[in-house]
């Protein structure tokens, strides 16, 4: 599996810090929805410039406007953007033409998004990321489980996994099929935000391991 940090809620020059020191553990740097809210596309630009060998992700999150915002992350220097799973199916198709169009990728974000729904737009050629939600982790009543991960196993496609995720989430994640952890507070809030990197990246390529979150 491959290891994503996640960068939110963090000051630009902070964000980059951490992108720059955990840089040898993580395959893809994702720019958060909030540091792109709080800082525009300079969020994207700065962070490919500060790591322009890495995958970068920008986490738009787009729902409508698909050209638009596909332009402006692409051109700001990502890779990769995210589009809703529930947004309409023609601004799903809309991102990934854009993003063909300069070999880039699309990661379809399924927070959200029930079984019905995901199974309409599984066909897309796209990673599929099953998410628990910040504030659902936050009420306490939020579930890891990652509903769907069994259905988007069976159908073959390529996944990532986001929401509360450390160490201990590695080998169900893995048996799960998951291609890409998208790890956040795990990483950006430890004590040693590069040997959390280390600790996730090892438990990603052994499968197992007893090191606590």
């Amino acid at each position: 599996m491959e290891l994503q940090l996640a960068l939110d809620r963090l000051s630009l020059e902070d964000a980059i810090d951490l992108a720059r020191r955990t840089d040898y553990f993580t395959d893809y740097v994702e720019v958060g929805t909030s540091l792109i809210k709080e800082f525009g596309m300079r969020s994207v630009f700065e962070v490919k410039k500060a790591c322009p060998d890495k995958l970068v992700m920008a986490d738009m999150k787009i729902m409508d406007n698909a050209v638009y915002e596909s332009k402006l992350a692409f051109e700001a220097g990502a890779d990769l953007l995210t589009v809703m799973g529930a947004a309409p199916v023609e601004t799903i198709e809309i991102c990934l033409n854009e993003a063909e169009k300069r070999g880039r990728t699309v990661m379809i974000d399924l927070l959200n998004t029930d079984l019905e729904r995901t199974a309409k737009i599984v066909h897309c050629p796209a990673i599929f990321c099953v998410h628990t939600s910040k504030d659902l982790q936050e009420s306490g009543n939020g579930s890891f489980e990652f509903e769907g991960l069994s259905f988007l196993k069976e159908m073959g496609v390529r996944t990532a996994a986001a929401g509360g995720i450390g160490v201990k989430s590695i080998p169900s994640l893995q048996k799960s099929g998951v291609s890409i952890v998208i790890a956040g507070s795990s990483i950006t809030k430890a004590a040693d935000p590069s040997r959390a990197a280390a600790e996730l990246k090892e438990a990603c390529m052994k499968g197992m391991s007893s090191l606590e979150c």
